[in-house]
Order: structure tokens, then sequence, then C-alpha cells
């Protein structure tokens, strides 16, 4: 099974579609934009402590077969909690 698509920054809940080169990743899916994985909280998950890399972008045959997720994900992160 790919990794889950989420469609948006859980930080700042900015749009994150298929092919963004600001999408970023950890290993248990969480997905942030670049700018919130490196100037808010350094390359590190604020969730799980892994490494925050480039999202890969899924090949149109398997977006098909997986397509991303229609539900967003935003959650309170300390540095950028309102």
């Amino acid at each position: 099974m790919p990794l889950a698509l989420r469609p948006n920054c859980e930080c700042c809940d900015r749009d994150l579609p298929n092919g963004d080169t600001d999408a970023r990743i950890c290993t248990f899916e969480c997905t942030f934009c670049a700018d919130c994985a490196t100037q808010r909280f350094g390359g590190a998950c604020p969730n799980c402590g892994g490494d925050l890399v480039l999202r890969p972008t899924r090949p149109a045959a398997l977006l098909a077969k997986y397509p991303p997720s229609q539900d967003r994900v935003r959650k309170p992160h300390a540095p950028c909690a309102a």
C-alpha cells in the first residue's frame, strides 16, 4: 500500500496536491509544507520526531488505483498554535 497522500499541511492547512515540490512527509505519513517543516520544526516531525523529507510524487497509474485522501488533517502544533 503506498503512502497516504494527505491534501494539506497539518500545521498551516496549505493545499499540497500530488506532485507539489513543497510537500514534506515523515515515516508515519504526517504531512507538512516546506515552510512549516523547515522554519517551524527544523526538519523534524512535531508529532513523532522523524525526519521530514520530500513527499514522493505518485505516478498517474498509481493515482487511479490509490487516489489522494480527501480528508484534511489539521492539528495544533506548539510552534504554530494561534
